[in-house]
């Protein structure tokens, strides 16, 4: 039995495991710092969803297409003007053009991208902080910016990002007191709160 010869300073412990056989229990999982760009590389390959097909491309195209034609209509309703006089639909006019012609151009390109993601499990987690930041500005009449802010705070980095339990209370009060003392006691603007 011949035995594996010991990794020098600075050389790929990968090879020394594949030369022994398999190693890979007896050594320490590598950091993220210790990794070479093309092992971090395939690290980040061997992690990544599978990807989405050109059916999800095809769908997502179109979403962003019927939302931003839904937008240049609003945007029309409220009034263009003109660039020496602009009305409030202006702006979001123009942005919504953007984003139709972007839609667009992904509809055409898209059945070529290969690097689209299919739609997983964390897939939710925008249309979540879409739909708690959409509760947090209703409730914001009813019951001051602080407690909304709060809890808005307290589900994104908890639920969304994963953060601990203390770094998620001191985070959040942290800063809806910041936004107090900037929107509130500073700049005295007509935001809702209860104190």
């Amino acid at each position: 039995m011949q035995a594996a010869s010991p990794v020098s300073g600075g050389g790929n412990s990968s090879s020394a495991v594949s030369s022994a056989g398999n190693g890979t229990h007896d050594l320490p999982v590598a950091e993220p710092d210790d990794l070479t760009p093309e092992q971090l590389a395939a690290q980040w390959e061997e992690e990544k969803p599978p990807a989405a097909g050109a059916l999800a491309n095809v769908g997502s195209s179109l979403v962003i297409i019927g939302v931003g034609i839904g937008a240049v209509v609003l945007s029309i309703a409220m009034g263009l003007g003109t660039p020496s006089a602009p009305q409030p639909g202006l702006w979001p006019f123009m942005i919504s053009c953007v984003m139709v012609a972007l839609g667009l151009f992904q509809l055409v390109m898209g059945r070529h991208n290969r690097d689209a993601e299919k739609f997983t499990r964390m897939s939710v987690a925008p249309l979540t902080g879409l739909v708690t930041l959409a509760a947090m500005v209703a409730l914001m009449p009813v019951a001051g910016f602080e407690l909304p802010a709060l809890v808005l705070c307290i589900i994104w980095m908890r639920f969304l990002g994963g953060e601990t339990w203390r770094s998620t209370l001191v985070v959040s009060a942290v800063v809806v007191a910041a936004f107090y003392g900037i929107f509130v006691m500073a700049l005295n603007t007509s935001i809702p709160h209860l104190f």
